[in-house]
């Protein structure tokens, strides 16, 4: 080695611990360590070889060398000299390879003749277990020089022998998270995913969260959301989820029958009750014994109707059309509606008792505009659908599922079913382009429904991450003003009321559901005099 040789080694080592403690690739910080030695010591080649799975001591980074020639660098334990090193666990040292006849070539890198080319190798080690080889060539020479190059070899491996080690413990922990977050996933999309519900987004995985969180009780449920958002499926959801789920599950659309035929549906009646009453029936809640009972558009029943389904509810009993005998029934109920019962309570439309016994869990369905992300998977399920019916093989271009999830859907997600059953049937070809839309033809009519229904919006949604000043008139609770006729604005107080209502005036959940912070909160609430009510 020349004079200098101690300092130009120290730098090397500095150098060496800045490569690899630089990146988490260790192909690429072995290179660099290998390149290094290559520029500072003037090794010929040198190479790195590692423990593979199967046992197998195989070269994993080397310069001087092709692709090819790494790839055959590959050695049992025990085999040629770098297989002994790794059994061994001791350096080795070969003067002149061209003599030695453990030395093997495997590699094929080499132009082996006599006294032209040496050997050293020093094993990397993690602990006291040899984990691969560091191996280089240097020109034959003096044995003393060898010496040094084991000792400083030695340091080097060390070194490496600590990267390998941290890549490895990085790779297992990272593996390990990975498989956590496999199992999390497959465990959430089991626990947050129903039956003949599509689903991905934030707002439709909070549905199913509550859906699962609810089933299981007894409480009755009110499901809310404009109509053709699911309701339906979301109530046959819930009833399989509960206990009940080998019970029947009934349904009735109340505002599909006037009020005399409804009591008769409902209730039963006895034979010779009313004309046509031939015989007894049961009604509905009968039916339902032991299940759930499913009242669909519950806030279209009149207010004399009301009263009669207040007690069956409080009770759990009543009596068929005609007949004085009380029957007892063990039903578990949900309502669904797209109507905005607050109002209607406030102006004396809808029973304030029967709101309050049927108001014990809320499900908020969102419209199909405000779950955009659900959009190409409903595309996609109700274009299977029809493919399987009909034996077609339709699909959808990328610009046409674009323009599709940029639609305002006033009808949700029924509208997108018949939208597709539509495109499919009218369609020549198998694919639904940009131009087959209704809306690129002048044919969607349904846009001049964009603000159909506001004046029964189900209920007052606060959009996630919207500022309480930004929020529509229409989507917050209506006051009354003084004066007979229309109701006036809401205000800034009447924002605040119903958050903390809506909150069971926990201040904290307020804030967050009108995006303020708990101070911006505290400062509104004293700045409009509204006390905290203790619950």
């Amino acid at each position: 080695m020349a004079q200098d040789a101690p300092s130009v080694e120290l730098v090397t080592i500095y150098e060496i611990s800045k490569i690899l403690g630089s990146s988490l690739d260790l192909h690429k910080t072995l290179r660099g360590v290998l390149s290094l030695l290559s520029s500072h010591l003037h090794m010929q080649r040198s190479m790195v070889s590692l423990v593979q799975e199967d046992g197998s001591l195989q070269a994993v980074a080397a310069v001087g060398l092709s692709t090819e020639e790494i790839k055959r660098g590959r050695f049992l334990t025990g085999e040629g000299v770098t297989g002994r090193i790794l059994q061994s666990c001791m350096p080795a040292v070969i003067p002149d390879v061209a003599k030695e006849p453990l030395f093997l070539n495997r590699t094929g890198s080499r132009k082996i003749e006599a006294g032209e080319l040496a050997f050293v190798g020093v094993p990397i080690k993690v602990g006291r277990r040899c984990i691969g080889v560091l191996g280089i060539d240097r020109e034959s020479g003096a044995a003393g020089r060898f010496q040094g190059d084991v000792r400083f070899l030695s340091m080097v491996a060390n070194l490496i022998g600590q990267s390998v080690r941290l890549h490895q413990n990085v790779a297992a922990e990272r593996e390990q998270l990975m498989r956590e977050k496999s199992r999390l996933q497959k465990e959430l999309q089991g626990k947050f995913s129903l039956d003949n519900v599509i689903g991905v987004s934030k707002r439709m995985q909070q549905v199913f969260s509550d859906v699962h969180q609810s089933a299981p009780g007894k409480a009755t449920i009110l499901l809310r959301g404009e109509s053709g958002t699911g309701k339906e499926a979301i109530a046959r959801a819930i009833h399989y989820l509960s206990s009940r789920r080998d019970g029947p599950f009934i349904k009735l659309n109340c505002a599909a029958l006037p009020e005399s035929l409804l009591e008769s549906e409902l209730f039963g009646h006895e034979k010779g009750a009313f004309t046509g009453a031939t015989q007894d029936r049961k009604g509905r809640f009968e039916s339902a014994h032991g299940g759930t009972l499913f009242l669909d558009e519950i806030g279209d029943i009149s207010p004399a109707f009301q009263a009669k389904l207040l007690r069956v509810l409080q009770e759990r009993e009543f009596e068929r059309v005609g007949g004085n005998r009380t029957i007892r029934v063990d039903v578990r109920l949900i309502t669904a509606t797209n109507r905005n019962l607050e109002e209607m309570v406030t102006k004396g439309e809808f029973r304030a008792d029967l709101y309050f016994r049927i108001n014990v869990v809320s499900i908020f369905l969102p419209p199909l505009r405000d779950r955009r992300d659900d959009i190409p998977l409903l595309v996609e399920h109700f274009l299977q659908k029809f493919n399987r019916e009909n034996k077609r093989e339709f699909v959808v271009s990328t610009e046409a599922m674009q323009a599709m999830s940029r639609c305002y859907w006033p009808g949700n997600v029924r509208e997108l079913e018949n939208c597709v059953e539509r495109l499919a049937t009218m369609t020549r070809g198998s694919v639904i382009r940009h131009a087959d839309l209704p809306c690129q033809k002048g044919q969607c009519f349904s846009s001049v429904l964009r603000d159909y229904g506001k004046e029964h919006r189900s209920v007052p949604i606060v959009p996630q991450g919207q500022p309480v000043s930004e929020i529509p008139d229409e989507e917050m609770p209506e006051s009354s003003g003084e004066t007979e006729g229309a109701a006036e604005p809401v205000s800034e107080r009447d924002r605040l009321m119903w958050a903390m209502e809506k909150c069971g005036w926990v201040q904290a959940k307020a804030a967050r559901l009108l995006n303020l912070t708990p101070r911006q909160m505290g400062y509104a609430l004293k700045k409009y005099n509204i006390e905290i009510k203790l619950l």
